[in-house]
């Protein structure tokens, strides 16, 4: 059994320590047992008296003695045990030393026996280190030289890197310099990098309103384009309108100047019969009646009427009243531009904003761009 080590070691008082053992490890009748005490190497520490457990001897004897020489009996019995202790002890303690000694003889012989052959070995190692040392001086002598060649050279070196050594110093308190300014500059970056990340998340709430714009514009962009669409396809039918209005003017013109062909024909005419008649047509107050007098009946100036009045009469309702139009300047028919037609007419001639439906003359076009593009800013 193992007994667990005191707490407090150091200590100089006793320790009472406490070990249970089995009922199979107590002794039997007529045995003997000791408590030995030994440490972790196997070493005897100590011995306990020998002791044996056996019940008491029942015998009937009644011994009658005084009660001094029960005290004298007790006081020798009590000398007879402490000097049989006194003597186990040493003997015990003498057979603990004669069997250390012997451990300790058998163990000498042992260590001789190990080191006489050791000693041959080392004999026989020492012979061939001399050898081996006598060859080793010769090279070590040889390295010696070599050594001292070297040692020439590395004091050079040594020189060369003193040198090195003193201009890297140099070179490091440049470096220690530039490192401070470094870090005052990575400072400095640090407080813009805060100050960047402010803006940053700014320009983030700014572009997230740009979005929301855009996203409204798009919108707006695609409610415009269906109007164009729209404006397109009546543009496209007022192209188509203007076109035919085109032809039906070109026709008109074709037909104004065959009529002031007429006219003129008629006037040479007039003044022939007047020359003939002895009159000047100059001199006369009448002039050529317009489009719009035709059939109005004959001029007072006549002494004795227009003879071709019944030619002009007849004549009268193929011509039309004409009207010039304010923005393109040409000319336009009465019978045949309606006040529809007409209304279309100058609708063709304008611009008209397809976001605002603010209508420009077809003369300002930049104007009318100018305004378009600010409804997309």
């Amino acid at each position: 059994m193992w007994v667990t080590l005191p707490v407090d070691l150091n200590s100089n008082s006793a320790k009472q320590q406490e070990v249970q053992f089995k009922a199979y490890y107590l002794p039997k009748d007529d045995e003997y047992y000791q408590f030995c005490y030994v440490d972790q190497d196997g070493v005897v520490r100590g011995a306990s008296i020998p002791f044996q457990f056996r019940p008491e001897n029942e015998e009937d004897i009644l011994v009658v003695t005084t009660q001094g020489e029960v005290e004298e009996i007790e006081q020798h019995n009590k000398e007879l045990c402490k000097e049989n202790q006194e003597l186990k002890d040493s003997c015990v303690s003498l057979q603990k030393q004669n069997s250390d000694m012997q451990a300790e003889l058998h163990k000498k012989e042992e260590d001789l026996e190990t080191l006489k052959s050791t000693n041959k070995k080392l004999e026989q190692q020492v012979k061939a280190q001399k050898d081996c040392w006598e060859t080793e001086l010769l090279q070590l002598k040889e390295q010696n030289q070599k050594m001292a060649t070297e040692n020439e050279k590395l004091g050079v070196r040594v020189e060369q890197l003193q040198a090195q050594l003193s201009t890297q110093e140099k070179e490091i308190e440049k470096l220690v310099q530039g490192s401070q300014d470094k870090t005052e500059q990575l400072e400095h970056l640090k407080k813009e990098k805060s100050q960047l990340l402010l803006t940053l998340t700014q320009q983030r709430e700014h572009q997230k309103k740009l979005e929301q714009t855009v996203e409204e514009m798009k919108q707006e962009e695609t409610t415009a384009m269906k109007k164009q669409q729209e404006l397109t396809d009546e543009n496209s039918g007022l192209s188509k309108t203007l076109s035919e209005n085109k032809i039906m003017c070109s026709t008109l013109q074709r037909e104004k100047e065959r009529l002031e062909k007429e006219n003129d024909l008629l006037k040479r005419e007039n003044s022939r019969l007047l020359s003939y008649m002895g009159l000047d047509f100059d001199s006369l107050p009448y002039q050529a009646p317009t489009s719009d007098q035709a059939g109005a009946g004959q001029n007072p100036g006549l002494v004795y009427g227009n003879p071709y009045s019944g030619i002009q009469e007849s004549s009268a309702p193929s011509l039309r009243t004409m009207k010039r139009c304010p923005t393109c300047k040409s000319d336009l028919a009465d019978d045949i531009f309606g006040p529809t037609l007409e209304q279309q007419h100058m609708e063709a001639l304008c611009l008209n904003c397809p976001i605002c439906d603010k209508t420009f003359p077809a003369r300002e076009k930049q104007i009318f761009e100018d305004h378009v593009f600010c409804h997309t800013l």
